[in-house]
């Protein structure tokens, strides 16, 4: 809990971010086939959506809703990756990111297999294929944009960690919110895409130890709290090996 380390208290937090997000998606899920609790308004929602995205809003929408697009995501991440090397010189900027975007795309991708659900029965005013729940645009939106907000924020005050958090989380739901306006997800489809794109942001960043960004370090840090021995490099060979 000493958040002076680089496996405290930020990581204790996404550990728990991870338990929360799994329970959520569980608990979503059985809103949907009980038809209870956020699933009572996925209809609703879509078809509001369905009447009320027109013309200047509708360009809008648009707009956002490509912030969470395969080819949006790519370009943030190039951008972003090529920026923090020259900024913090280090090979795991670019594996972190990969790590992120892959685990939330396998992840998304066999949970909509699994579950197989169809997409809202309204006037879709973007072209949207496969199954619906989760919502791929929402999830990789969360896991992207946060894990560019903890690349951005190191070694930065805490006010401008803050803000890009709050902008990361900000993008999220404007690109979730989008995609139930143009009725391509169902209102239950973008909160399980947002739980899965922030777990998949929280495993890797366990994975590779929060802002320091050293893969396994949380591993190593955990060995030496429990036997202090294992952490020091074992003494040089002298004499004879016979």
């Amino acid at each position: 809990m000493n958040p002076n380390e680089g496996t405290g208290l930020l990581l204790t937090i996404a550990l728990l971010v991870i338990a929360v997000a799994t329970i959520s998606v569980g608990l979503v899920l059985e809103m949907v086939q009980i038809n209870e609790g956020f699933a009572r308004w996925d209809d609703a929602a879509a078809r509001w959506g369905a009447r009320h995205t027109t013309g200047t809003t509708e360009t809008i929408v648009r707009g956002i809703t490509q912030l969470g697009s395969t080819p949006v995501v790519i370009a943030v991440c190039i951008v972003v990756a090529l920026f923090e090397y020259r900024r913090i010189p280090s090979r795991a900027v670019p594996i972190f990111l990969a790590s992120v975007a892959a685990s939330e795309l396998i992840i998304n991708n066999l949970i909509k297999v699994i579950v197989g659900r169809d997409r809202p029965n309204v006037a879709r005013l973007v072209h949207a294929s496969g199954y619906s729940f989760p919502s791929g645009h929402t999830a990789a939106t969360a896991a992207t944009y946060a894990a560019v907000a903890l690349l951005l924020g190191r070694r930065r005050s805490r006010t401008t960690r803050t803000l890009l958090a709050a902008a990361a989380a900000g993008v999220t739901v404007a690109v979730a919110s989008s995609r139930v306006l143009l009725g391509a997800h169902w209102l239950t489809d973008v909160i399980a895409g947002a739980a899965v794109g922030w777990s998949c942001f929280a495993l890797c960043s366990i994975a590779f130890g929060g802002r320091i960004l050293r893969f396994g370090q949380p591993v190593e840090d955990a060995r030496a709290t429990l036997d202090p021995a294992a952490a020091e490099p074992p003494p040089a060979r002298t004499g004879s090996t016979r």
